[in-house]
């Protein structure tokens, strides 16, 4: 693969780095497994191998040798899955909280990938890598609800670009403890690894040396309960854990979160005692323009029936509450 960094790439001001340089135009691509590339020498500019942070200038010629595709190292397993739409280009499918996007950190077997192979017969996309294959987006282990999985490189690409330039939207409902001072608002942090908790991500301050990404997410008061308050939150980026990071940076941790809610729902007993079997965030809609006939599709996806039952006593209480006034 050549490409040729043009005058309309470099603002005058501030010239392009490699690996943001091929971010941005190869979006089918990972800018974890672009940086791979760079780092096993697969990417040379003007013939000479290349570092991740080299500046690049118009006429520059970039090369990449990408390798051969691995075989799967996920194995096919027979798992129900709640599948929401499927044609030959793609699935959308309600995942349920406890179950793992995708094979990693000690994780093998039980997740979605494991299930949408045996469920598509190998029929996915090969973007997502070996680990990852038709792995658009990802939803956190113990978060519910919607996601997207393409069933061949063409579908992937158009979907990963759709979600890169905000014409696919994916809006969630999440049960957060405390209650926000306004009605709606939009949280423009941004987000970064944290500093000393590796597995973890933060809210980045200028006081940090750590690698910031731009985030925001958008949110409206659904409901207020005592202690607790339902949102409606729409990702207009889409970080890792940003939802949670966001929210618990304000003061509104997820219920039954245990990473970042340090209030009083953030352990396993406390989850287990409101009746949760995950975190108290599901991905309720999803809407995207279908890769190859154009059609807009929208979905949405009932709250689960755990989420469902807290959020009926949290509403019966408050009404009972109102009604001794």
């Amino acid at each position: 693969m050549l490409l040729e960094v043009s005058e309309d790439d470099d603002n005058g001001s501030t010239r392009p780095r490699l690996d943001q340089y091929l971010s941005l135009k190869l979006t089918d691509f990972s800018r974890a497994r672009l940086q791979k590339l760079i780092e096993d020498g697969a990417v040379k500019v003007n013939e000479k191998p290349a570092k991740a942070g080299q500046k690049l200038r118009p006429g520059d010629l970039i090369s990449l040798d990408l390798p051969d595709p691995v075989p799967l190292d996920a194995v096919a397993e027979e798992i129900p899955l709640a599948i929401v739409f499927e044609d030959e280009n793609l699935l959308v499918i309600n995942k349920p909280a406890g179950m793992v996007t995708h094979p990693g950190a000690g994780v093998n077997s039980g997740t979605l990938v494991n299930a949408v192979l045996h469920h598509a017969r190998g029929s996915l996309s090969s973007i997502g890598g070996v680990v990852r294959p038709g792995i658009v987006h990802r939803l956190d282990k113990d978060t519910s609800g919607l996601i997207m999985v393409a069933k061949n490189d063409r579908a992937h690409q158009s979907l990963a670009a759709q979600l890169k330039v905000k014409s696919a939207r994916r809006s969630y409902l999440a049960l957060v403890e405390g209650s926000p001072g306004e009605e709606s608002g939009t949280i423009d942090l941004p987000i970064g690894r944290h500093p000393k908790k590796r597995v973890q991500m933060t809210v980045v301050t200028p006081a940090m040396a750590v690698e910031a990404r731009h985030a925001v997410t958008h949110y409206q008061v659904l409901e207020h309960f005592h202690k607790y308050a339902l949102l409606a939150c729409q990702l207009e980026t889409g970080r890792t854990h940003q939802i949670r990071v966001h929210l618990s940076h304000l003061g509104l941790p997820i219920v039954g979160d245990l990473v970042y809610n340090q209030k009083t729902t953030g352990t396993l007993p406390a989850r287990a005692k409101l009746g949760l079997k995950g975190q108290a965030l599901h991905a309720h809609k999803l809407s995207f323009t279908h890769p190859v006939s154009g059609k807009l599709l929208e979905f949405e996806a009932d709250l689960p029936a755990d989420l469902k039952a807290l959020i009926d006593r949290l509403r019966n209480s408050a009404n009972q509450t109102s009604g001794t006034k």
